[in-house]
């Protein structure tokens, strides 16, 4: 294949019918390159205009003239129909006069026409650089569009500006040729039913298209579908159009957004509540995207948005009763639900109604948030793909997400990024979010020069090729439709869109604050802006679309909803319900007053057969013909044989409780960092076919004919946003068990925010439960500070129960009850029976906790960690504590020391123990549920050794581990009545030292310790 460079030889000469019938036989349907039909006459090298990319050009024109003479200009016409008679391409063109057939033949029999005809390159330059002004607008047309209703933008550009009319000559071309009449490539729409244009009207529609008040960056994405919608959407003539009804109705929304925050604004001045007072433009925008998604077959929107504009969005988007929101002003209002609450512009909402212009049922959830900005954005993504998920919807077509972002949080907040980076994952994408940025252009006092690196807060979104529309915020009209087409886009593409308003804020951050101090010229241009209520009003009546008497009677009838009908109403609320607010209701799985169906677990156990069959689709391949790696077939014989000696090691117990609620219709989804064979290579959960690329099989999908799916996703290299995904997955449905492991326990802290934000505090905030499970490996084994502590210590100072007050031991169902009571469920198992217990237990109970598990390294493999079937069948369950079954219990009386411990040291300690010949001397009792603590348990085991002295033993450092949580509750179970006495390592800044002789010598010391029944004596 030749491009058309071979214009540079002498055509064949053939009629244009035939040449039609010939190429349109050959031409493939998007390429357009020549097959070899034509003989040369003439080295290209003689024609150096049709190298490059000016073939290209050439070739269109050539294409457009062989389907029709008349599509193109008289003088291409003419140059066509030389090259085709016979003359040299770079002599073939003549001034545009017809031509007869005598006159045709008579150039074929002629030689070069040199000295009747200017040379073709002025012809063809011309063409190529109305091209690259085409091209130039499309991708640079944003930097002169003006997006800033304050008109100062600060937005700055390292590269070249656009140059319009003005200055053509940068393109070649000069004021002489403006009036030319150039084709149109198809690279671009301006033409409407036209294909070709004078130069000024090309530069017009141009300046109409991308310099107005919206700014269009697309030209990044690299696919020219894409890229070729963008530009029909905004390019053709007279596509932003709207009826007169359209228009009423964005006035109508235009005057509820207003109006509310004028009405708070009059009643509560001095509190806060973060108005949307200069971007009120959002509200019709949001319900413009609605809209248009519910035209497209969506009927659930799921939403997540900072407090700037919430209470705005709850009244006018998700239509929450006016009068629920005014009472929370109410500084006499009660709390009549669980938990703390918290303030009114952070709560989410749930909420199912029709949408008025589909007429279809919608339904829309705001998810509440703290004020770390951004923080939601995970969140919702993973409760949006949860819903897909549970209602069958593969490709986003019924469920999706909007999110809501500040300009600066945007640019500055690394968790945008870390979401952005989840958006086409298999195991992660939602099909495509709409992002709407509420461009202040100011952060809290920070000027945007000072806030980012990048010329927009926008473009962050270019790493995914999301196309960003940037849309004054005063032109109410040019948002709808930007609106309207983020909308098709995420129909049609399913990828990612911004649409970026770009406004200002009226007040300072909260309606308290003094914004003069730090932007005196900005807010001095605020205060004589005019509102935008008013100027598209005031356009309105100009145009007759609306009168003034009407316009003013839409204003009166919703003060008249504010003041007369819900601010009086909400005088008679006197409680608070923030269950009122819940964002993600389950229903069915609570009573109808949200409480528990029961207060009790049953047995966690499972028979022997269950056991038995999951074990052996553990250890088989149920697939023909699929290889395995050498490697991992050893492992899967060593869990049959285990299986067979009715044994299970860590993997197994896992395996195993997963398997069984699988069974039992619980969809489970492990998800973090390499999970699917695990850090540690001990699961395997996903098997390769080591002679078929790509080709997995998933063993935990083969155990029963109508299970339920299991999903185990190798995540991102992301703690913070796959976190915040999981933990909004897990909102969405009570019978699912979603799981986000660690790599290393400690890399939890990058995810610290989901932690402190919305684990610990969710339901108590919120009330909203959750059963969210992570799995942190954890112990110290000499691998150096960071692979070492996944910090307990930080998990146990946010638990919620009091130390130093015992509660009531002789309550009905105490351990359930503790269990309901707590934020959040803190283990450290010992043994792989109890983490198969354990995880059963989180979806037997009848409510949901978030669960923290520190795993094992080590013990994964090590010899004594293993259970025995009997621990795991029927009737059995999860032990809190394990109490000591040695020597020692059978003969209490003679235990000098009883230690307490949890997790991996227990090994280490029975180990030290049998050598030092002291089974009989020292009692050792596990502790495997941390949080809440046990209590009754623990008494009982203190009072069964009245002689021994207590000691805590743990390989953290004494600053770190469970000491401190442990301590005083142990205290407050014997009533203060002995000291308990600590055996570890010495206070330290690090949670583990990097030296292996350093590690161990500091482990032997701790054990000496522990064992030296002599050790306290000089503390007594």
């Amino acid at each position: 294949m030749f491009h058309l460079r071979t214009c540079a030889a002498k055509l064949r000469p053939l009629t244009a019918s035939q040449t039609v019938k010939t190429f349109s036989q050959n031409r493939p349907a998007a390429a357009r390159t020549f097959g070899q039909i034509r003989c040369y006459t003439a080295p290209v090298a003689a024609e150096p205009f049709l190298s490059g990319t000016s073939s290209n050009y050439v070739e269109e024109m050539y294409y457009a003239w062989l389907e029709n003479p008349k599509s193109v200009h008289k003088s291409w016409d003419i140059f066509f129909r030389n090259t085709n008679a016979g003359a040299p391409p770079g002599t073939a063109y003549q001034s545009p006069l017809p031509l007869s057939p005598g006159s045709l033949s008579a150039v074929a029999r002629a030689g070069p026409l040199v000295e009747a005809q200017p040379n073709v390159d002025k012809l063809v330059e011309d063409h190529l650089a109305v091209q690259s002004l085409i091209r130039a607008y499309q991708v640079r047309g944003h930097h002169i569009a003006k997006l800033d209703p304050l008109g100062i933008s600060c937005v700055n550009f390292d590269d070249a500006p656009v140059t319009v009319s003005s200055n053509v000559g940068f393109y070649g071309l000069d004021e002489s040729d403006l009036d030319k009449v150039f084709h149109l490539p198809t690279t671009t729409f301006i033409g409407g039913q036209e294909s070709a244009l004078p130069l000024r009207e090309i530069i017009r529609r141009l300046e109409m298209a991308y310099c107005q008040h919206i700014g269009v960056e697309f030209m990044f994405i690299n696919d020219l579908e894409q890229c070729q919608w963008i530009r029909q959407k905004f390019e053709t003539p007279g596509v932003m159009q709207f009826t007169n009804e359209e228009k009423r109705t964005l006035l109508a929304r235009l005057v509820r957004s207003t109006r509310f925050e004028e009405f708070l604004q009059r009643k509560w001045s001095s509190e806060k509540r973060f108005g949307l007072e200069g971007c009120e433009v959002l509200i019709p925008a949001l319900k413009t995207i609605i809209d248009k998604s519910s035209e497209n077959g969506v009927d659930y929107v799921i939403m997540g948005m900072p407090h700037r504009g919430r209470l705005n969005v709850l009244a006018n988007v998700i239509r929450k009763e006016l009068e629920q929101i005014f009472c929370q002003f109410d500084s006499k209002l009660e709390a009549a639900d669980e938990g703390s609450g918290d303030v009114k512009y952070h709560l989410g909402m749930y909420h199912r109604r029709i949408n008025r212009v589909t007429d279809r049922n919608i339904t829309l959830s705001l998810v509440a948030n703290p004020s770390h900005l951004e923080a939601a954005d995970p969140v919702v993504m993973g409760k949006t793909k949860a819903e897909q998920f549970y209602c069958g919807d593969t490709e986003g077509k019924k469920v999706m997400s909007i999110l809501l972002h500040g300009d600066a949080a945007f640019a500055g907040q690394g968790i945008v990024y870390e979401t952005f980076h989840l958006s086409d994952l298999p195991s992660y994408t939602t099909h495509g979010t709409v992002h709407v940025v509420v461009n202040n252009q100011i952060g809290f006092t920070t000027d945007p020069r000072m806030a980012r690196s990048s010329p927009y807060p926008t473009d962050v979104a270019r790493v995914v090729n999301a196309p960003i529309f940037h849309v004054n915020s005063d032109d109410p009209e040019a948002v709808m439709y930007v609106c309207k087409v983020a909308a098709e886009w995420r129909s049609t593409f399913h990828k990612d869109v911004v649409v970026d308003l770009v406004c200002y804020r009226r007040n300072g951050h909260n309606e308290m604050d003094e914004p003069m101090f730090t932007q005196p010229l900005m807010y001095k241009q605020i205060r004589k802006q005019k509102p935008v209520l008013q100027k598209y009003a005031e356009l309105l009546v100009s145009q007759g679309v609306v009168n003034q008497p009407e316009y003013e009677e839409e204003i009166s009838k919703y003060d008249k909803i504010c003041e007369e009908e819900a601010f009086a109403r909400s005088k008679d609320e006197k409680i608070l319900h923030i269950k009122h607010w819940l964002d993600s209701p389950w229903p069915g799985f609570f009573t109808l007053d949200g409480q528990p169906r029961s207060m009790t677990c049953p047995s966690t156990g499972l028979t022997e057969d269950i056991l038995t069959h999951i074990g052996n689709v553990a250890s088989s391949v149920p697939v023909e013909d699929f290889t395995i790696h050498g490697g991992l077939s050893r492992i899967l014989k060593t869990r049959g044989e285990l299986v067979k000696n009715r044994t299970v090691d860590w993997a197994l117990a896992e395996y195993m409780a997963f398997g069984s609620l699988l069974k039992e219709g619980i969809h489970i989804r492990l998800s973090g960092q390499d999970v699917e064979r695990g850090t540690f290579s001990h699961r395997h959960h996903v098997l390769h076919d080591q002679n078929v690329d790509k080709r997995t099989c998933i063993p935990m999908n083969h155990l029963w004919p109508n299970q339920a799916p299991y999903t185990v996703c190798n995540s991102s290299l992301s703690e913070y946003g796959v976190l915040g995904f999981e933990l909004g997955f897990a909102m969405a449905s009570p019978n699912a068990l979603v799981l986000w492991e660690a790599q290393f326990g400690d890399f939890h802290n990058t995810a610290q925010c989901i932690i402190d934000q919305f684990i610990c505090p969710g339901q108590a905030k919120w009330v909203r439960q959750n059963g969210i499970v992570l799995l942190l490996p954890h112990g110290m084994e000499g691998m150096g500070p960071e692979h070492s502590s996944a910090r307990p210590e930080r998990f146990l100072q946010m638990c919620n129960d009091d130390p130093d007050v015992l509660p009531d031991l002789k309550e009905a169902n105490f351990d359930i009850n503790q269990l309901y009571d707590c934020n959040w469920v803190v283990v450290n198992c010992s043994t792989p029976g109890n983490f198969f217990h354990v995880l059963r237990r989180q979806i037997l109970l009848p409510f949901r906790k978030p669960l923290i598990i520190f795993t094992p390294k080590s013990l994964l493999r090590h010899p004594e960690a293993r259970s025995n079937f009997d621990e795991m069948l029927p009737g059995t369950h999860f032990q809190r504590v394990i109490p000591e079954d040695g020597p020692a219990a059978q003969n209490p009386g003679n235990v000098k020391r009883l230690l307490f411990c949890t997790g991996k040291v227990y090994y280490d300690l029975t180990r030290e123990r049998k050598a030092r010949d002291m089974v009989e001397q020292v009692a050792i009792t596990r502790i495997e549920q941390l949080s809440p603590f046990p209590f009754d348990l623990l008494l009982q085991e203190v009072q069964k050794y009245p002689s021994a002295e207590l000691a805590w033993c743990q390989e953290e450092h004494k600053n770190q581990g469970y000491y401190d949580y442990v301590k005083p509750r142990l205290r407050t179970t014997i009533s203060r009545a002995k000291p308990v006495w600590y055996a570890g390592r010495d206070p330290a800044a690090a949670p583990a030292t990097g030296n292996k002789k350093t590690h161990l010598t500091e482990l032997q010391r701790l054990l000496d310790t522990a064992f030296d029944l002599d050790a306290f004596k000089n503390f007594s």
